[in-house]
Protein backbone atom coordinates (compact mmCIF):
# COMPACT_ATOMS: atom_id res chain seq x y z
CA UNK A 1 0.00 0.00 0.00
CA UNK A 2 1.43 3.41 -0.94
CA UNK A 3 2.46 5.52 2.07
CA UNK A 4 0.12 8.37 1.07
CA UNK A 5 -2.91 6.08 1.11
CA UNK A 6 -1.79 4.50 4.37
CA UNK A 7 -1.54 7.94 5.99
CA UNK A 8 -4.96 8.99 4.71
CA UNK A 9 -6.59 5.80 5.96
CA UNK A 10 -5.26 6.50 9.47
CA UNK A 11 -7.44 9.63 9.53
CA UNK A 12 -10.70 7.74 9.03
CA UNK A 13 -13.12 7.95 11.95
CA UNK A 14 -11.16 10.81 13.51
CA UNK A 15 -12.24 14.45 13.72
CA UNK A 16 -10.49 14.97 10.35
CA UNK A 17 -12.77 12.49 8.58
CA UNK A 18 -14.84 14.33 6.03
CA UNK A 19 -15.72 14.61 2.37
CA UNK A 20 -12.29 15.94 1.37
CA UNK A 21 -10.49 13.09 3.14
CA UNK A 22 -12.79 10.53 1.53
CA UNK A 23 -12.19 12.13 -1.87
CA UNK A 24 -8.42 11.90 -1.34
CA UNK A 25 -8.64 8.26 -0.34
CA UNK A 26 -10.84 7.48 -3.34
CA UNK A 27 -8.41 9.24 -5.64
CA UNK A 28 -5.55 7.10 -4.31
CA UNK A 29 -7.60 3.92 -4.78
CA UNK A 30 -8.47 5.05 -8.31
CA UNK A 31 -4.77 5.31 -9.15
CA UNK A 32 -4.40 1.73 -7.90
CA UNK A 33 -7.40 0.75 -10.07
CA UNK A 34 -9.23 -0.49 -6.99
CA UNK A 35 -12.62 0.65 -8.28
CA UNK A 36 -14.71 -0.84 -5.46
CA UNK A 37 -12.81 0.94 -2.69
CA UNK A 38 -12.73 4.20 -4.67
CA UNK A 39 -16.49 4.00 -5.21
CA UNK A 40 -17.13 3.25 -1.52
CA UNK A 41 -15.22 6.31 -0.34
CA UNK A 42 -16.73 8.60 -2.98
CA UNK A 43 -20.24 7.56 -2.02
CA UNK A 44 -19.37 8.28 1.61
CA UNK A 45 -17.95 11.69 0.60
CA UNK A 46 -21.24 12.47 -1.15
CA UNK A 47 -23.21 11.38 1.92
CA UNK A 48 -21.15 13.87 3.90
CA UNK A 49 -21.35 16.67 1.30
CA UNK A 50 -24.02 16.21 -1.37
CA UNK A 51 -22.86 19.23 -3.42
CA UNK A 52 -19.21 18.13 -3.81
CA UNK A 53 -18.90 18.47 -7.59
CA UNK A 54 -15.43 16.93 -7.83
CA UNK A 55 -16.66 13.82 -6.01
CA UNK A 56 -19.53 13.43 -8.47
CA UNK A 57 -17.10 13.76 -11.37
CA UNK A 58 -14.61 11.26 -9.92
CA UNK A 59 -17.37 8.79 -9.05
CA UNK A 60 -18.53 8.86 -12.67
CA UNK A 61 -14.97 8.27 -13.84
CA UNK A 62 -14.48 5.38 -11.40
CA UNK A 63 -17.73 3.70 -12.43
CA UNK A 64 -16.93 4.09 -16.14
CA UNK A 65 -13.44 2.67 -15.57
CA UNK A 66 -15.01 -0.28 -13.74
CA UNK A 67 -17.20 -1.01 -16.78
CA UNK A 68 -20.39 0.30 -15.15
CA UNK A 69 -21.11 2.79 -17.92
CA UNK A 70 -24.87 3.10 -17.40
CA UNK A 71 -24.43 3.82 -13.70
CA UNK A 72 -21.62 6.26 -14.52
CA UNK A 73 -23.94 8.11 -16.89
CA UNK A 74 -26.59 8.36 -14.17
CA UNK A 75 -23.99 9.68 -11.73
CA UNK A 76 -22.79 12.28 -14.23
CA UNK A 77 -26.35 13.42 -14.86
CA UNK A 78 -27.00 13.83 -11.15
CA UNK A 79 -23.62 15.50 -10.69
CA UNK A 80 -24.39 17.96 -13.48
CA UNK A 81 -27.64 18.94 -11.76
CA UNK A 82 -25.85 19.38 -8.42
CA UNK A 83 -23.04 21.42 -9.99
CA UNK A 84 -25.53 23.63 -11.85
CA UNK A 85 -27.42 24.34 -8.62
CA UNK A 86 -24.12 25.20 -6.95
CA UNK A 87 -22.96 27.39 -9.85
CA UNK A 88 -19.92 25.22 -10.55
CA UNK A 89 -19.82 25.89 -14.29
CA UNK A 90 -16.48 24.14 -14.97
CA UNK A 91 -17.69 20.91 -13.35
CA UNK A 92 -20.91 21.12 -15.39
CA UNK A 93 -18.90 21.45 -18.60
CA UNK A 94 -16.55 18.59 -17.79
CA UNK A 95 -19.26 16.17 -16.66
CA UNK A 96 -21.38 17.08 -19.69
CA UNK A 97 -18.51 16.08 -22.00
CA UNK A 98 -18.00 12.80 -20.13
CA UNK A 99 -21.74 12.06 -20.13
CA UNK A 100 -21.99 12.67 -23.89
CA UNK A 101 -19.10 10.27 -24.53
CA UNK A 102 -20.81 7.61 -22.44
CA UNK A 103 -24.13 8.17 -24.21
CA UNK A 104 -22.37 7.78 -27.54
CA UNK A 105 -20.62 4.58 -26.38
CA UNK A 106 -23.80 3.15 -24.93
CA UNK A 107 -25.72 4.00 -28.09
CA UNK A 108 -23.14 2.15 -30.19
CA UNK A 109 -23.33 -0.85 -27.85
CA UNK A 110 -27.13 -1.16 -28.10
Amino acid sequence: MPPMLENLLKLLDTPRDGALLRFGIANEYMHLQNWAEAEKHLRKALEMQKDYSAAWKLLGKVLASAGQEREALTVYQEGIAVAQAKGDIQAVKEMTVFARRLQKNLGAAD
